[in-house]
């Protein structure tokens, strides 16, 4: 069975703030004292900034680690030092919305996955090649011990990546294509394991044997089932307790 076409979405902004330096005010509610206040709207220069850190460095933390030097961040991203750290000031802080930037974009693709196939089991094809794509599983040694797992940011990205992924593998269960006994974390672990080298091995060429790693896998999703799999299906949540 051949790769599924996947297009590509544009970038979407992550949810963290944006940098507002030179931001053009307008219109807010009013404040509690009843006064209008007036809050600054991001520049599209300074959301496409941010966004072209956001990829670079998730680029870079896939070749090199999260320990990828920031002035490499910027020159791939063709901003400023001065741009980079107005975004994000410190190693913490564009490690934590790179990974929120990643896990937007991949329920995205979910979510585009979904409305563009009428197989659903296309659809889910489709959805893991592009996770694949996006360095899903470059994700997984980024939330180091000093990572917070419970950012209210973090916790809500999980929530929706959960149930966007949720809804993929629903309709390929319901509607026969699917085998019952998978669940969201076992096609999360799936695409963590099959879609990466580890950070920093040198090991680039690997990039080749993703996406064909990913059908073989893939087609072991077929129903009907041709083995029983020991234990239960695996949810994000067992993941996250698996981490703690």
């Amino acid at each position: 069975m051949k790769r599924p076409t996947t297009a590509t979405a544009a970038p979407t902004a992550p949810r963290a703030s944006v940098d507002l330096a030179g931001a053009e005010p307008h219109p807010a509610r009013p404040d509690s004292d009843g006064k209008g206040g007036r809050l600054p709207r991001p520049r599209a220069d300074a959301v496409r900034n941010r966004e072209r850190i956001l990829a670079a460095a998730r680029e870079l933390f896939v070749e090199f680690g999260s320990a990828a030097p920031f002035d490499e961040v910027a020159r791939r991203a063709g901003v400023g030092n001065a741009t980079l750290y107005r975004h994000f000031p410190d190693r913490a802080a564009l490690v934590h919305h790179v990974v929120l930037y990643v896990m937007d974009r991949v329920v995205l693709h979910a979510e585009e996955a979904l409305a563009r196939e009428s197989d659903a089991f296309a659809a889910l094809c489709r959805f893991t090649h592009a996770a694949a794509d996006e360095r899903f599983g470059a994700l997984c040694p980024m939330l180091s011990a000093d990572f917070d797992h419970d950012h209210p940011e973090l916790l809500a990205a999980r929530r929706a990546l959960g149930e966007a992924i949720e809804n993929l593998l629903a309709a390929g269960q319901d509607g026969g294509l699917v085998r019952t006994d998978v669940g969201v974390g076992d096609l999360m672990v799936a695409l963590s394991q099959l879609g990466r080298p580890l950070p920093g091995t040198g090991c680039p060429d690997a990039d080749r044997f993703v996406h064909r790693h990913l059908q073989v896998f893939l087609d072991g999703l077929r129903a009907p089932a041709r083995s029983e799999l020991p234990g239960a299906a695996t949810t994000l949540d067992d993941l996250r307790r698996t981490a703690m």
